[in-house]
């Protein structure tokens, strides 16, 4: 802003704002504008447009243009929400368990566990009902087959879905393990079995959108 131009704030508009329980508060946002209007802009949403409390009024910047008084306070509200729960699968990729400094490391890393992420996402409902073959990817004898593990989990939440992927990748892991070993002390009925068990689990067809 240069030192001639002013930060100048618009008039406090009311809007609905509605939370994930469909509760529904009245709030109020003004745009504030330092100059002139830019491709970036920058808002301030409050319960109590007099006092202002520390709680409950937030700042934020968006490139979204146009009429967004009654909108943009939503759209961004649930912003924290998502990144809550993004945080909490990236973490159980394991993205929080290395500290790279490197940026061309820290890139691979990331590589690695967004793909993790995208196939476990791609196992859910939401994706599945969007394919436009109708055909069963697996046959329903062979689930119920593969959810007989009393470790499967049932739910449709996305650790569920984590969790029922590691179990069947849990045999090639244990194996590859064990393979070293199994060079020191051969136990040919041990090798057969995991590679009998292995070619169970590469009966299970994962989803992968077909566009």
């Amino acid at each position: 802003m240069l030192s001639h131009e002013k930060v100048t704030r618009t008039r406090w508009q009311k809007f609905d704002r509605i939370f994930s329980s469909n509760k529904i508060e009245v709030h109020y946002i003004r745009e504030i504008i330092f100059g002139h209007r830019t491709s970036l802009r920058y808002w301030e949403i409050t319960t109590d447009q007099a006092l202002l409390p520390p709680n409950s009024t937030w700042f934020l910047m968006t490139n979204k243009t146009g009429n967004i008084q009654k909108t943009v306070g939503n759209i961004y509200g649930l912003r924290t929400w998502i990144e809550y729960g993004f945080k909490q699968c990236k973490d159980e990729l394991g993205w929080a368990d290395y500290r790279l400094t490197s940026y061309e490391e820290i890139e691979k890393w990331w590589e690695i566990v967004m793909s993790a992420y995208m196939m476990v996402s791609f196992q859910s409902e939401v994706f599945q009902n969007l394919s436009s073959c109708s055909r069963m990817i697996n046959s329903p004898s062979l689930l119920l087959k593969f959810q007989e593990h009393p470790w499967w989990n049932q739910h449709k939440g996305w650790k569920n879905l984590l969790n029922n992927l590691r179990l069947i990748i849990q045999p090639m892991v244990f194996c590859c393990l064990i393979t070293p070993w199994l060079s020191v002390f051969p136990i040919p009925p041990l090798t057969q079995g995991f590679l009998r068990l292995i070619d169970l689990m590469n009966q299970f067809n994962a989803y992968v959108p077909d566009g």
